[in-house]
């Protein structure tokens, strides 16, 4: 294992992002920042519109945003995604010769072990690296995240200067794959964490121990990490602003169990039946601290449960009502009416939306980002991914 240090200056690459949600925005932004030409490309064009205001270059087919690029970076929800945009869509046929594909998204050890073959298959001219991130939407943007890199060896100084505007440090790990087996790990340690902090919060609740004197009694103790300390945190101020959504950390824990052997994580098999529970139940899109909810007697959540009837309404439903709901929900406001700007007061604006349906809909919006074309961020506008914030 060789680990790299970023304080180097190196020449600039042109570099492509396919894939710009929360974490390939956040990429793109540090690239370019670092002074380099970035293209971007995404399945909901408006994601770049920020993107392209900073400098980068958007295209509508990922065919082309690739063409010129000497590494093109894919940060896709999963495996199959991946494979269908790089690989069924030949982009990975319309990058250069000698370009290196740096997948950075965690679809797991299998997956990226179909890309690597693929790619060795198709197009021996473009060489595979394997590079998952340790790190959030705040790392991201601060490029402080630790990449977990494998991959040719040779490969290692040409991306030396992407790495560093992305990352703290980089950990090379050997032969492609090492850097996913690595992040479901990681991920899996993560989720620990976070089952932790929710349950020791509902047992604190359930006991009587003040909130408050709880942080005290952790702030400094070896027994709580930085980490377990701020999901608390966030866990105890209600905080639900998505840094890591609980239905991607759920699926890096599907992805933990089933490439495991069988009988050799038990318990992470158990926070994932339990938090699938939760994402069927309306959690789906909120911070993995809403792993918090469905602890005590009083509520109970059923992972076997099918999505609810209501979701077929929601297709009916005209754009505005989604935005408007959207507005309401995230900023704890009085339900508005979908035809009138939303209220900064919070007060309410009759006639009112039905708040359970206004909840609902706020938790499938991000369901409709291909759908409702707006990403303004003018105060008094509702974006396509929920709220200014980017809860989606």
């Amino acid at each position: 294992m060789t680990v790299w240090n970023h304080n180097k200056m190196m020449s600039m690459p042109r570099v492509t992002v396919i894939g710009t949600g929360t974490m390939g925005t956040a990429m793109a932004r540090r690239l370019l920042g670092a002074g380099m030409e970035v293209d971007v490309w995404s399945r909901h064009a408006a994601s770049t519109m920020a993107l392209v205001a900073a400098g980068a270059t958007a295209y509508d087919e990922a065919t082309e945003a690739v063409r010129q690029s000497d590494v093109v970076i894919t940060m896709l929800p999963n495996a199959d995604v991946t494979a269908e945009v790089m690989v069924s869509g030949q982009v990975l046929g319309a990058m250069a010769p000698q370009s290196i594909w740096v997948q950075m998204a965690t679809i797991g050890a299998e997956g990226t072990e179909r890309l690597v073959l693929e790619t060795r298959t198709h197009r021996p001219s473009v060489t595979f690296v394997d590079a998952p991130v340790s790190g959030s939407r705040e790392p991201a943007e601060k490029g402080q995240l630790l990449i977990l890199a494998s991959g040719p060896p040779r490969t290692a100084a040409l991306l030396e200067p992407v790495f560093a505007a992305l990352g703290r440090a980089t950990l090379w790990l050997g032969a492609a794959g090492a850097g996913s087996r690595m992040k479901l790990v990681l991920n899996t340690w993560l989720a620990f964490q976070v089952e932790g902090a929710a349950e020791v919060a509902a047992l604190a609740t359930d006991m009587g121990v003040d909130a408050p004197r709880l942080m005290d009694a952790l702030r400094g103790n070896p027994l709580a990490s930085p980490y377990a300390l701020a999901k608390l945190s966030k866990m105890l101020d209600q905080d639900d602003h998505a840094d890591f959504s609980l239905d991607l950390a759920l699926k890096d824990l599907d992805l933990a169990t089933t490439e495991a052997d069988r009988g050799v994580a038990p318990l992470a098999a158990a926070i994932a039946q339990r938090w699938r529970g939760l994402v069927h139940n309306g959690f789906s899109g909120l911070d993995v601290i809403a792993a918090r909810n469905g602890l005590g007697p009083e509520v109970s959540v059923d992972p076997s449960t099918p999505w609810p009837a209501w979701i077929s309404e929601v297709s009916s439903e005209p754009p505005q009502t989604i935005r408007a709901a959207s507005w309401c929900v995230t900023r704890r406001a009085k339900p508005i009416h979908p035809g009138l700007p939303p209220n900064p007061t919070g007060s309410l604006s009759a006639p009112a939306l039905d708040e359970t349906r206004a909840t609902r809909f706020f938790h499938l919006h991000r369901h409709f980002a291909d759908k409702v074309n707006c990403l303004s961020k003018a105060p008094g506008s509702v974006g396509t991914r929920g709220d200014a914030r980017g809860r989606f």
